[in-house]
């Protein structure tokens, strides 16, 4: 799918979670906002290659205090490469779970546009979108930068790695799945959600 069309697909999943969660206004950000908040994602500036390895697994106790919470553990690896043909950074992010009472790992991925601006909130954020309607998260950080902030309502994930129509469900947002924070950690943690050979190692020595 071309980059025209995945854009204002990305635009629309990242609105649709947001108002899952409040009443809010978002707008494209500045230049200067984007590249700021980029930075902060990947904790240095632009380079050919850049990702951020965030995980939780979620503890018994929190788990007892979030009885509707049907994800037990998450990994989101948001990753960013030069473009020579637009000159300028393509932004990605693959996402794995586990479900608290269900078997098997699950994943999902697709683009992320450039950061948006969360008005109400002062939040910048990643719109990040799973192509053909296949939903999408909205990815902010915390204040400090040491975990970032998912907000979904619906994105379409697989299981164990199986990329068609039968394994093929969604993720949808509930009493306690809308909203995760995960923890910053070494990139090599997201290492079972690259498949690529070349770009595993290119992670590993990240």
């Amino acid at each position: 799918m071309k980059l025209a069309l995945v854009l204002p697909l990305v635009f629309a999943a990242l609105v649709s979670a947001a108002h899952a969660q409040d009443d809010v206004h978002i707008r494209a950000a500045t230049t200067a906002e984007a590249g700021a908040f980029s930075e902060r994602v990947f904790a240095g500036p632009p380079g050919r290659k850049l990702y951020a390895c965030f995980v939780r697994r979620y503890d018994a106790d929190h788990l007892a205090r979030h009885p509707k919470q049907k994800v037990a553990s998450m990994k989101l690896l948001m990753s960013a490469e030069y473009d020579n043909e637009v000159r300028d950074l393509r932004y990605s992010f693959r996402l794995g779970f586990k479900y608290r009472h269900r078997s098997g790992d699950f994943d999902s991925s697709g683009s992320c546009s450039h950061a948006v601006f969360e008005d109400s909130g002062n939040e910048v954020r990643f719109g990040c979108g799973v192509d053909c309607e296949g939903g999408g998260i909205g990815v902010a950080l915390s204040r400090h930068d040491k975990s970032a902030i998912v907000r979904l309502a619906r994105v379409r994930v697989w299981q164990n790695n199986k990329p068609d129509d039968d394994a093929e469900q969604s993720l949808v947002a509930g009493a306690d799945d809308g909203i995760f924070r995960l923890d910053r950690t070494d990139n090599r943690e997201c290492a079972s959600l690259v498949t690529d050979r070349k770009e595993l190692a290119a992670l590993r020595h990240k």
